[in-house]
């Protein structure tokens, strides 16, 4: 019988990547039946200040609401945590410092998943939001490991982004999204980083010319990895 450590989720940054990540905790665990699956404490936060504008210097910084949800997913009995966002972890340290529970870190977990490809790419493409790639959130581990990074039409990822957090993941942002990691390879990426949890839920492995690494599915193992007693 499978036996878990409480998870603790630090989401609604969005609420549908969140509800993504759930979704797949429970298809990955390997449970054969309810009683099997590890406990999920969720405070799903879209009121978490905006990580972009924070990142520019013109919004308030997301870090204390960060700890904040940290220490609360605790109390309630979190044995460890993660957190389904990718630009959220350029304040990776707010939360994680702000309890004494292990916290599972998705740039890590997607780095060591790039970092294991056979061969080893020369350079990553990052499908990622300004304030992933302004607070070189990836580009600190993917460099000391020896690759370089290629990022993404920012303007165009992040209209993206924007059209699916309001619920379009229709065919034409789809279109669009598979364009932009083309042109990430066509631009010397060897892999390609869905470093934004927006990506996957209109981007798969199938649609991408190279290695497709999903940071959503890397936290995924990873918490599960991290949960199991």
């Amino acid at each position: 019988m499978n036996r878990w450590r409480t998870i603790g989720v630090l989401g609604g940054m969005g609420p549908a990547a969140t509800a993504d990540f759930l979704a797949r905790l429970a298809a990955n665990s390997g449970a054969v039946d309810d009683s099997e699956q590890p406990r999920v404490l969720i405070d799903s936060n879209p009121y978490v200040p905006d990580r972009n504008a924070a990142r520019a210097g013109v919004g308030e910084s997301p870090g204390p609401a960060l700890a904040a949800m940290a220490r609360g997913l605790v109390a309630a009995g979190a044995e460890i945590l993660a957190m389904p966002c990718n630009a959220a972890h350029g304040w990776v340290l707010d939360a994680a410092t702000a309890t004494i529970v292990p916290f599972v870190d998705m740039i890590a977990a997607a780095v060591a998943e790039v970092a294991a490809l056979q061969p080893r790419p020369r350079a990553v493409g990052l499908l990622a939001v300004a304030a992933t790639l302004d607070g070189r959130i990836y580009h600190h581990g993917l460099e000391a490991a020896g690759i370089a990074v290629v990022e993404c039409d920012r303007a165009g990822l992040q209209g993206l982004v924007s059209l699916i957090k309001a619920g379009d993941t229709g065919v034409e942002v789809a279109i669009a999204m598979q364009a932009l990691a083309a042109d990430l390879a066509g631009r010397g990426a060897e892999a390609i980083i869905a470093a934004c949890t927006e990506v996957p839920l209109v981007l798969t492995a199938a649609e991408v010319p190279v290695p497709f690494i999903d940071a959503t599915a890397s936290l995924v193992r990873a918490t599960l990895l991290a949960a199991r007693i």
